[in-house]
């Protein structure tokens, strides 16, 4: 492991001296698990938990059993709202380009293995981008196909940034869930920027 990504395990009944580490250590507690690690990262990045290059220390109280010094009012995830016809489609594509915003769709079946194990990394990242871009899923099966065939969904997962009425990007998920949030990330990003 890289001297930039050092692990620092720290058992629940250790307190820590200083209420600063270097940032290039993350401190885990000893429920250890790797994605507890990330989430806590994700957390700390989001929440701004960095004080000029160093990563406030977050210690572990056995007696409350849970985080000190973490936001818990911000949510970890949001569930995907879902669209079940051409209506709810219609009315929320007018209302994201009245309010100026951006919207994500995932369309996705239930049959779909790799729609349903992508569907919750897109809930966090819609945690991620709350209240500035709305996410939302659609099941194909559900609605008429016109809309699909009009929103020029041909495989699943397919993941589209909407905005001003129109289509500005198109993500196929036939990768990697991490690969394809990074690429959903990038494209609302990019959106952004333009």
């Amino acid at each position: 492991m890289s001297d930039a990504a050092q692990l620092v395990a720290i058992s629940p009944l250790q307190s820590l001296k200083s209420p600063y580490l270097p940032s290039n250590r993350v401190v885990f507690s000893s429920c250890g698990s790797s994605r507890f690690v990330s989430d806590l990262c994700d957390t700390l990045k989001r929440q701004g938990n960095v004080d000029g290059g160093r990563v406030k220390a977050i210690t572990n109280s056995s007696q409350q059993g849970s985080i000190q010094g973490l936001d818990t009012s911000s949510p970890v995830s949001i569930e995907l709202k879902p669209i079940l016809n051409e209506t709810q489609f219609d009315r929320m594509i007018a209302e994201a380009e009245q309010l100026d915003e951006s919207v994500v769709i995932l369309w996705m079946a239930k049959w779909c293995r790799k729609c349903i194990y992508l569907k919750p990394k897109l809930e966090k990242l819609a945690a991620d981008y709350h209240p500035r871009v709305k996410f939302y899923c659609i099941d194909v099966n559900n609605v008429p196909y016109k809309l699909v065939v009009h929103a020029g969904v041909t495989k699943m997962p397919t993941i589209q940034l909407w905005k001003d009425s129109k289509k500005h990007g198109e993500v196929i998920g036939g990768h990697k869930a991490y690969l394809v949030v990074s690429e959903v990330r990038d494209m609302i990003e990019g959106e952004d920027e333009s």
